[in-house]
């Protein structure tokens, strides 16, 4: 199982990571605003995760780690 890490106050919810995600887990969270004032990206099922990095690699900000 791979372990996600988002780090939500570098994140600023461009979105970008959600369309490429192919098990379509990672969703804008518009319960939390970052300091930057972004909803940040949170991630709904971790155990569907394939850890293909796709999101990690889309990233304009490095804000996601994926541990295999």
């Amino acid at each position: 199982m791979a372990k996600i890490t988002i780090q939500s106050e570098i994140c600023k919810g461009c979105a970008l990571c959600i369309g490429a995600c192919p098990k379509g887990i990672i969703e804008l969270d518009k319960c939390t605003i970052n300091k930057k004032g972004h909803h940040p990206v949170k991630i709904t099922d971790e155990a569907t995760c394939t850890a293909c990095a796709f999101c990690a690699t889309m990233c304009p900000d490095c804000a996601i780690k994926i541990e295999k």
